[in-house]
């Protein structure tokens, strides 16, 4: 299982957390999501490396922007 950690700036709600998840949730290889608009951290795991810019992607259609940490 490979985890990797993203940060999300302009979640706000439960809502914006649900937007992102629910995007993300839509890339090849993604089975857990954790995100919080408190801390504004996503991580995001898998069976396999997961393709980076399809996740940085996905958060941006949610109307977001985010980094990789690390």
């Amino acid at each position: 299982m490979t985890t990797t950690e993203f940060q999300v700036t302009g979640m706000t709600c439960g809502h914006c957390e649900m937007s992102v998840r629910e995007e993300v949730g839509e890339v090849p290889g993604v089975e857990g999501i954790e995100v919080s608009h408190e801390t504004g951290r996503l991580v995001v795991s898998g069976p396999e490396v997961i393709d980076e810019s399809a996740v940085l992607a996905a958060v941006e259609e949610a109307g977001y922007e985010a980094s990789r940490v690390g």
